[in-house]
């Protein structure tokens, strides 16, 4: 089961990629010279952008993150483990200077939300913000 989980390239992921090519930004994937090889990379604004599976990050107060009735402490452990490596990563590559976007699968899944992050995305990207995070709760409330 496991086998066929994507790791790049997944559904959200190229949903993210065609609305920030529309919008005329031009980016790499997968750089695995950076500290957690980035979804999406712009060298020249010193941006990575990761796009988060809400279940495999666990994305707070999320509905799509809730741990499986199966095995809990299995989850518990490696699922936190994925938490704790995202922040290690983090810290990484704003110390080297770039600036991080995270964007969340929750965000993707509904066309007005998709049409919402878009702006978001785009104003991020054009601001100056080291850190920023994009979710479902996030577009509803602006």
């Amino acid at each position: 089961m496991m086998a066929g989980i994507r790791g790049k390239s997944t559904k959200p992921e190229l949903l993210v990629r065609q609305l920030l090519f529309a919008d005329g930004f031009r980016y790499r994937l997968h750089r695995n010279d950076l500290p957690g090889t980035p979804d999406i990379v712009m060298s020249g604004r010193k941006i990575v952008i990761f796009v988060h599976g809400c279940f495999w990050h666990q994305h707070l107060e999320c509905k799509y993150a809730r741990l499986p009735a199966s095995n809990p402490d299995f989850w518990r452990q490696k699922l936190g483990r994925n938490v704790q490596r995202d922040q290690e990563v983090f810290a990484a590559l704003k110390a080297a200077g770039w600036r991080v976007l995270v964007v969340w699968e929750c965000a993707t899944r509904s066309k007005p939300a998709l049409a919402a992050l878009r702006g978001i995305m785009s104003q991020w990207i054009e601001g100056d913000a080291p850190t920023g995070e994009i979710s479902l709760s996030q577009i509803l409330e602006n």
